[in-house]
């Protein structure tokens, strides 16, 4: 079953995916020395185009959890990735509603040889909150993570389960509309993925739009009613959740 524009949810659209494709370049060189001396050799250094989505359509409506599903390079993260900005389309649109957060790579906006606090604000900022925001909301920031006096520690002394933790609390605690969740889930302990899990779930039922992937199907099926298969880059299936762990269970690789 190919997922297309008109399979629309009753809500009105957070995101909407028209046709897209996005296609990358991958060099057939081990690395940027064999490059070199192949170009200062003069000879062409061989490269194909690798297609992570191929004419890909689906609303996602608003207030609505909806999980990606695929296996392994079928094209679930690029997806997030052109729904958050990170990347354009090569072909087709990417729309959004309202301020998008991602949880998609937890902490790629923190720098190494600030303090916890300092990247409280650094990384709040970069997700579209005012300083007046985060100061609102930095005590509930930090209780979540569990930093403790850390906080104002250098984060490059941190444990990286206390780098995830705190990037992850900042990510929860921006005011959104669309959150994007990526493989996240496996931040900290058993106790504190619980916590992230009862989050989440709060902020399904507050009516933030929600875009999962996620291989843990207990998760998705927690947190979603609906289910997006993507599999060889296109949309093999939309539509009701168990539905759709069942189609990537019995899928082919």
């Amino acid at each position: 079953m190919t997922g297309t524009i008109e399979q629309i949810t009753t809500a009105r659209p957070s995101i909407i995916i028209d046709g897209v494709t996005k296609t990358f370049l991958k060099r057939n060189t081990h690395s940027f020395k064999e490059a070199f001396v192949s170009t200062f050799k003069g000879k062409k250094v061989r490269a194909d185009h690798f297609t992570a989505l191929k004419n890909v359509s689906f609303q996602v409506g608003e207030g609505e959890s909806v999980a990606v599903l695929g296996f392994n390079g079928s094209g679930k993260s690029t997806t997030l990735k052109l729904v958050s900005g990170v990347m354009r389309p090569d072909e087709g649109r990417v729309f959004t509603r309202g301020r998008v957060a991602g949880l998609i790579e937890v902490g790629a906006g923190f720098h190494p040889d600030l303090s916890g606090r300092e990247n409280v604000f650094l990384n709040a900022a970069i997700l579209g909150m005012t300083k007046k925001e985060t100061e609102a909301r930095f005590d509930d920031i930090v209780a979540f993570s569990e930093i403790g006096d850390f906080i104002d520690q250098e984060v490059k002394h941190y444990s990286s389960g206390m780098f995830m933790r705190l990037a992850f609390s900042v990510a929860i605690h921006v005011d959104l509309d669309v959150l994007l969740v990526d493989e996240v889930l496996s931040v900290g302990d058993a106790p504190f993925r619980k916590k992230c899990n009862e989050k989440l779930e709060e902020l399904t039922k507050k009516g933030v739009t929600m875009l999962v992937v996620s291989h843990d199907m207990s998760t998705v099926r927690r947190l979603c009613r609906r289910g997006i298969v993507i599999h060889e880059h296109e949309v093999l299936f939309d539509g009701d959740i168990e539905e759709a762990v069942r189609v990537i269970q019995t899928t082919p690789h």
